[in-house]
C-alpha cells in the first residue's frame, strides 16, 4: 500500500456517507480520518454500538506499536477490562498522553463510568484542547448523565471548528431540549432531517422536541415518519401512544404485533413495543391484553436494568436516623436566604405537572423542568468518600460545617440560573425524586416552598407501572416495587411532617380535581403570591412541558383519569399487598412501625 493516503472523497457528513466510508476503509483499515468521520456519521443515524465500533478503531488507527497499540486492539474487541489493565499500567510508567488518556475515557465510557470518562477527558483536552474526537466525546458522557449544560459548552466550542458536523448539531440539540433552548433545538431538527431525511433517529428526536413544544400534529407527523422509515424502532411506536390523546388504530396494532414477531428485535425497541401495545389495547377497553403487554414491559426492563427494592427503605431509615427535630434545631437558618426555589416533589404520574402548569401560570412564577442540580449536589457530597457501589450521602451529613450549608444552597441558585428566562421572582424545579433529598433542600434553602404532590395509591403506582420512562424511575418497574416504593415515600414523608412540622405544602391530585379553586388559592397562599385568574385558566398558558403529562396540562381539569385503574383491579393483588395500609389509611397516614427512630 502507498504511504501516501489518497483523501477523502468530499461526502463527509451527508446520508450517502456511511456506504461510501465503510468501503473505503476495507480497502485502508488505518485511515484515522475516515473512522472518525464514521463515527460521527454513524452516531447520527442512531447506530450507536456500531459508532462506538468506529470510534475504538479509529483511536487504535493513531497508536504507535506497543502496549499502547495493544490496549486500543483490545478495546476494539470489546475486552473492556483486559485494555483499561494495559493503559494503567502505561500511566503508572509514563507522562501523562492525550491519546492514552482519550483511549482510558473510552474504555470507562464503554463501561459506563461516565464519571471517570469525563475526567479522564478533562486532563486530555487540557493537554491537546484540540485532540480530535476528545470534546465530543466529552460532551456524550456530560449527555449521558444528565449534564446537558456542560454538554453545550462543549459542543458549541467543537462546532466552532466543524460547524457542519451533524453528530455535533443533533447532539446539541438532544441537550438544548433539556435546558430551555428548545427554540434553537427545533432549527437544528429541523435542518437535520432535511439533510437526512431516511434516518429514523432524526425524526423520532424531532418529534419529542415537537411534542414538548406544544406542537402535537407536527409531533404526530415525525413520530409516523420515523416508524415508515424504520418500522422496528419501537420507541417512535411508544412515542406516538404516549401522546395519551393519539388512538392507535386497529392497522397499527397490526404492525407492532408483527415487529415483535422478529428474531432480530432489541429487548430495547422489544419493551417499547409491549408498553405501546398495552396503550393501544387499554385505549380500545381490551384490559386484560392490555394488561399482559404492560405486565411483559415491566418485565423485560427489570431483566434489562435489575431494581433492588430494598435501596428506598435504606434511604428511609438512614434519613429517619440523621434528620431529627434536634439536628434541624441545631443547623436553624445555615443555608442560603433565597427565596426564589418552589420545588415539587413526589413520586411521577401524582399531578406534579398539573401543579407546576397552575404556578407557571402566575406571572411572579417561572416554570422551568426537572431540574438535575440536587442530585448534583448530593453526589458531590458523596464524592467525598468515594465508593462505586454506593453514592449515599447522608452518613456525611452531619459532618458539613454551617458554612457549607450556605455554599451549597448560593451553588443550586447560581447553577439554576442557566433554566431562567424571564425576571420573574420565584422559579419551580419539578423533579419529584426530589422528595428523597428533602432534609438537604430544607438545610442548604431554609426559605424554599416545599410542594408534596400526592395521589391515591393505586391511581399514582399504576399509572407509574404502565408509564415507560425515557430513563431512571426504575422503581416503577413491577407492582411489588412500585407499591413498596410508595409505601416507603408515605412514611419518609410522614418523618418530614413531624420532624419539621408545616414545613410541606402537600396537594392531593382528587382534591385539586374536585375543589380545583380552593386547591389553587391554598397553593397560591402557600407560595406567598396573590391569586390570579389565570391560574385556573392554566390550559391557555403556552410554555415547553416535557413531561409524559405535556397533551394534558393543556386542557381544563378532568375527572376521568381518577379511578380509571380500577378497570386493572383483577391484576392488581400484588401491588395491593405491597402497598398494605398505606392503601386502607389514604387520604391519611398510618402509624408507622418505625415510629421510634425519629
Amino acid at each position: 500500500m502507498s504511504t501516501e493516503r489518497k483523501p477523502l472523497p468530499n461526502i463527509w457528513w451527508t446520508e450517502a456517507a456511511i456506504p461510501v466510508l465503510e468501503s473505503w476503509l476495507k480497502e485502508d483499515p488505518e485511515c484515522g480520518e475516515a473512522w472518525l468521520a464514521l463515527h460521527y456519521d454513524l452516531t447520527t443515524a442512531g447506530q450507536l454500538e456500531a459508532a462506538r465500533h468506529a470510534y475504538s478503531q479509529f483511536l487504535r488507527s493513531r497508536c504507535p506499536v506497543g502496549p499502547v497499540r495493544r490496549a486500543a486492539e483490545q478495546l476494539c474487541e470489546g475486552r473492556l477490562p483486559e485494555a483499561d489493565f494495559l493503559l494503567k499500567d502505561h500511566r503508572r510508567r509514563n507522562p501523562p498522553d492525550p491519546l492514552v488518556l482519550q483511549l482510558a475515557a473510552e474504555a470507562a465510557f464503554r463501561r459506563q463510568k461516565d464519571g471517570d470518562s469525563i475526567a479522564l477527558l478533562h486532563e486530555c483536552l487540557q493537554l491537546a484542547p484540540d485532540q480530535p474526537g476528545a470534546r465530543f466525546s466529552r460532551a456524550l458522557a456530560y449527555y449521558r448523565t444528565g449534564k446537558p449544560v456542560e454538554a453545550e459548552t462543549d459542543l458549541e466550542t467543537e462546532l466552532q471548528r466543524q460547524p457542519n458536523n451533524p453528530a455535533c448539531r443533533a447532539l446539541l440539540a438532544a441537550a438544548l431540549t433539556k435546558t430551555t433552548g428548545v427554540e434553537r433545538a427545533l432549527e437544528l431538527y429541523a435542518r437535520l432531517t432535511d439533510e437526512f431525511p431516511s434516518q429514523a433517529t432524526l425524526w423520532m428526536s424531532f418529534g419529542h422536541v415537537l411534542k414538548a413544544a406544544g406542537r402535537q400534529p407536527e409531533s404526530i407527523e415525525a413520530y409516523r415518519k420515523a416508524t415508515q422509515l424504520e418500522p422496528k424502532i419501537g420507541e417512535a411506536w411508544w412515542s406516538l401512544a404516549n401522546l395519551k390523546t393519539v388512538k392507535l388504530s386497529a392497522e397499527d396494532i397490526a404492525a407492532m404485533t408483527a415487529q415483535l414477531d422478529r428474531s432480530d428485535l432489541t429487548d430495547d425497541d422489544r419493551l417499547h413495543f409491549e408498553f405501546a401495545l398495552g396503550k393501544a389495547h387499554e385505549d380500545l377497553a381490551q384490559f386484560d391484553t392490555s394488561f399482559r403487554h404492560y405486565d411483559a414491559g415491566n418485565r423485560l426492563r427489570l431483566r434489562i436494568a435489575p431494581y433492588e427494592a430494598e435501596s428506598s427503605t435504606v434511604n428511609l431509615r438512614r434519613s429517619q436516623a440523621i434528620y431529627t427535630r434536634d439536628f434541624f434545631a441545631e443547623r436553624r437558618d445555615c443555608g442560603a436566604k433565597a427565596l426564589d426555589p418552589i420545588f415539587i416533589v413526589g413520586l411521577p404520574r401524582a399531578g406534579s405537572t398539573l401543579i407546576e402548569q397552575i404556578l407557571a401560570s402566575h406571572s411572579l412564577i417561572e416554570g422551568t423542568m426537572e431540574l438535575p442540580n440536587i442530585t448534583d449536589i448530593a453526589r458531590s457530597i458523596a464524592d467525598r468518600q468515594r465508593n462505586d457501589a454506593d453514592y449515599d450521602y447522608l452518613p456525611l451529613i452531619p459532618s458539613l460545617a454551617s458554612d457549607e450549608w450556605r455554599s451549597l444552597g448560593e451553588r443550586y441558585i447560581s447553577g439554576t440560573r442557566i433554566y431562567r428566562k424571564t425576571a420573574r421572582p420565584l422559579f419551580i424545579d419539578k423533579m419529584p425524586n426530589n422528595f428523597t433529598h428533602l432534609g438537604l433542600i430544607h438545610l442548604i434553602l431554609p426559605n424554599a416552598k416545599i410542594i408534596d404532590a400526592r395521589r391515591h395509591p393505586m391511581a399514582s403506582c399504576f399509572s407509574n407501572f404502565k408509564q415507560h420512562f425515557a430513563l431512571g424511575q426504575l422503581f416503577s418497574y413491577g407492582l411489588e416495587n412500585i407499591g413498596r416504593f410508595y409505601r416507603d415515600y408515605v412514611e419518609l414523608m410522614a418523618h418530614f411532617d413531624e420532624v419539621l412540622p408545616g414545613r410541606v405544602h402537600r396537594v392531593y391530585y382528587e382534591n385539586m380535581v374536585s375543589d380545583t379553586e380552593n386547591e389553587i388559592r391554598r397553593l397560591l397562599d402557600y407560595c406567598g403570591v396573590p391569586f390570579e385568574e389565570q391560574c385556573l385558566r392554566f390550559h391557555e398558558t403556552e410554555r415547553i412541558v416535557r413531561t409524559a403529562s405535556s397533551e394534558q396540562v393543556r386542557k381544563p381539569i378532568y375527572r376521568e383519569g381518577v379511578d380509571h385503574w380500577r378497570h386493572y383491579e383483577p391484576w392488581l393483588t400484588p401491588l395491593r399487598s405491597a402497598l398494605g395500609a398505606v392503601l386502607t389509611s389514604y387520604p391519611d397516614v398510618p402509624v408507622f412501625d418505625s415510629s421510634s427512630n425519629r
